[in-house]
């Protein structure tokens, strides 16, 4: 058909009215006529008429219909247009992205026709694509590697807000943050519901935050196999202007800041909602972005494994990985650009949330009335300002990237453990704790790990505000699914530990652990707290003379440390080496079994410290090391009953026992290090006597 007898152009107005005309385009839209209604869109007062609604019919043809798309947003109403654009992000569908991305996809929209098949792969770019010189001749092209194709649900995100971006531009009202505002929702709730593809839509985001907010920093090109903003097209023709606007009034300072932190505060809601939903893969045990392991891989080199694949490396090597790098880097640097200080952010992190009145009159689309009334992410705000610290220490970036604003671990990383995990203190319970998103529970180790290396620990207010800290990072070492972030967070809660300079409060926190503590795992985190407090304060090199020592440098006033004296393990020692008879002994051989299992880590670290007590000769003297056998009937109580026990879950442990169904490898295998562990110790006694 000629293309002056399409019904595009025989109807056109005069022909006919503009909601018939709408109609006619409704009834024959199809891809192949879609350069002809791109012409027609050129028409602005047809534009004006008719392209707000023509948005809803020409998403679904995305990405061919982009052009057309922007037509509408270049030279139709602003003010209408922007309303279908926001309505249209909403009503994307994401759930075509979790089906095989090779069978149909269905129609994206809510209420749209399924107008054709996106499966066709004619309707998108070939994987690899000609280059020429323009002349048809031998040798003048050659392939190249053309990004993946888009899905359709992230394709309409990128087009809509290349709209988004031309829209905004355009309107003129004294107001414009009332019509941000709605923009932004829209878009928040849109990327919300994304599943995958969010480094894309991120790049996109990014770009229109930067039109609206009129920053001209270049956006980074994006990894070649990324397929990000593949369909953005190019800038035509100049957009028209607001047929409904005016331009004598001036906007005014308070606007100027409204739009501000509008933008703030989204940008700090998508790194929230991006960082939290980042995917976790417990086989690599990568969280989020691994800020504490690079942290400490770029700290301490010598401690990485030769031949052994750092977590750096994988960021650098695994595609997704460093997409994410690609990713915050961008938001950080967007932060930057919206002038978000790390003030702004660390008050942000620590604020005590509003929660608002209830009024049946409220609505919660109403634009806010001040720039004070827009809240940042609570969350995001720490993610950000997390980036940043992290950001200072792994590239090495110019000191005026990193934080001007003091931060330590007294009081402000302690109250960052208030206001974002689940336990504020130890009262509140240690069912939730640990179980936050890992990219989260990353982000706020790593705030204490820049700390440490910047010999950042501050002054605890009290004993207990320092017990408070120990015991919800502790925790942390303990509840943590991952066992990247357990230890992190045993590093963390030693390094704390160590760095109070009173001796007899890390000695209480020490004994605290293990006589209260609930969790095995973190009582054999206790039993190596005591075992490097006396290894430090009691060297080889003080041999036998160490108590005459001793009673020199109290003649000269200076006091030796409580490690050095049998005090410290004499306190200790009914909850390192504690009574197990009726526990393990006596008890019904299914509960004993049971404790046992709880505990076997346990044992096994106290046994070993005691193998070490009994071996190091100097320590024998100076801690009284024989008193405390004897007097805490170590053998008797401790060792004995772990014998005891052995044997006796061995007998069950057979085809007609108790325990016939807990036999396996695994299970002999603990057995058996007992026995040998205890078979050590028990030769070491002998140590005591020479």
């Amino acid at each position: 058909m000629a293309e002056d007898e399409s019904p595009l152009i025989k109807a056109l107005p005069p022909e006919s009215d503009y909601l018939t005309y709408l109609t006619i385009i409704e009834y024959n839209l199809s891809q192949e006529n879609l350069p002809l209604l791109h012409r027609v869109l050129q028409d602005e007062t047809l534009a004006v008429n008719i392209g707000w609604d023509l948005v809803h019919l020409l998403v679904p043809y995305l990405p061919e219909s982009e052009q057309c798309l922007q037509d509408i947003a270049r030279l139709g109403n602003p003010r209408e247009v922007i309303l279908k654009v926001t309505e249209s992000l909403r009503l994307i569908e994401y759930e075509s992205l979790d089906q095989d991305i090779d069978g149909p996809v269905e129609h994206a929209l809510t209420g749209t026709p399924d107008t054709r098949v996106r499966a066709d792969s004619s309707t998108y770019p070939i994987k690899t694509a000609p280059t020429a010189d323009g002349e048809k001749r031998p040798g003048s092209s050659q392939m190249v590697e053309l990004p993946p194709p888009l899905p359709l649900p992230v394709s309409q995100f990128i087009a809509l807000l290349s709209m988004l971006s031309t829209l905004h531009a355009r309107i003129k009202a004294k107001y414009p943050s009332r019509f941000l505002s709605t923009t932004l929702q829209a878009v928040l709730a849109s990327f919300s519901n994304a599943t995958t593809h969010r480094e894309e839509m991120i790049q996109a985001i990014v770009r229109t935050v930067k039109s609206v907010a009129g920053v001209q920093r270049p956006i980074l090109p994006a990894r070649k196999s990324s397929g990000m903003l593949s369909s953005i097209p190019a800038v035509g023709d100049a957009p028209a202007g607001d047929p409904e606007g005016t331009t004598s009034r001036e906007i005014s300072t308070e606007e100027v800041s409204m739009q501000r932190k509008l933008l703030q505060s989204f940008v700090t809601h998508i790194v929230e909602q991006y960082m939290l939903n980042l995917p976790s893969s417990p086989a690599e045990d990568v969280p989020g972005m691994a800020w504490c392991t690079r942290i400490m891989e770029s700290t301490y080199p010598e401690l990485v494994i030769p031949g052994k694949q750092t977590i750096s490396e994988h960021f650098q090597r695994d595609e997704g990985l460093h997409r994410r790098i690609d990713a915050i880097g961008q938001l950080v640097t967007l932060g930057r650009d919206l002038k978000l200080s790390d003030e702004t952010l660390l008050t942000a992190a620590i604020a005590v949330e509003k929660v608002p009145a209830v009024s049946g009159s409220q609505d919660e689309d109403e634009p806010p009335a001040s720039a004070e009334d827009i809240p940042l992410s609570r969350i995001g705000a720490l993610l950000l300002y997390t980036a940043r610290q992290a950001a200072g220490m792994l590239y090495d970036t110019k000191p005026a990237i990193v934080s001007t604003i003091p931060f330590a671990i007294f009081p402000d990383h302690q109250e960052i453990l208030k206001r974002t995990l689940s336990a504020s203190s130890p009262a509140a319970g240690t069912g939730t704790l640990g179980t936050e998103p890992e990219s989260l529970i990353d982000a706020v180790l790593a705030l204490g790990l820049v700390c440490l290396q910047h010999d950042s620990i501050g002054e605890p207010s009290s004993d207990e505000q320092f017990n408070e800290y120990l015991q919800v990072v502790a925790l942390l070492s303990s509840n943590c699914p991952s066992p990247n972030l357990r230890g992190h967070a045993h590093y963390l809660t030693s390094t704390v530990l160590r760095s109070h300079p009173d001796e007899t409060v890390r000695l209480a926190f020490i004994r605290d652990t293990l006589e209260h503590c609930p969790f095995e795992n973190l009582k054999v985190s206790a039993v190596g707290w005591i075992k490097g407090e006396t290894i430090e304060a009691n060297p080889p090199s003080h041999s036998a003379d160490h108590h005459h020592t001793n009673e020199q440098s109290e003649s000269v006033g200076y006091e030796p440390s409580i490690f050095a004296k049998p005090l410290a393990l004499e306190s200790l020692a009914p909850f390192l080496f504690p009574t197990l008879h009726a526990e393990l002994v006596t008890a019904p051989v299914i509960e004993a079994w049971q404790t046992f299992q709880a505990g076997f880590s346990f044992y096994l670290a106290s046994l070993n410290f005691l193998y070490l007590l009994l071996c190091a000769k100097h320590l024998h003297h100076s801690l009284e090391i024989r008193d405390l056998w004897t007097d805490s009937d170590i053998a008797g109580s401790f060792l004995q009953p772990l014998r005891d026990a052995s044997a006796r879950f061995r007998k069950e442990l057979t085809p007609n026992g108790a325990l016939a169904e807990e036999v396996s490898d695994r299970t002999h295998a603990e057995l058996n290090l007992l026995d040998e562990t205890l078979h050590r110790v028990t030769n070491a006694v002998r140590l005591l006597n020479e």
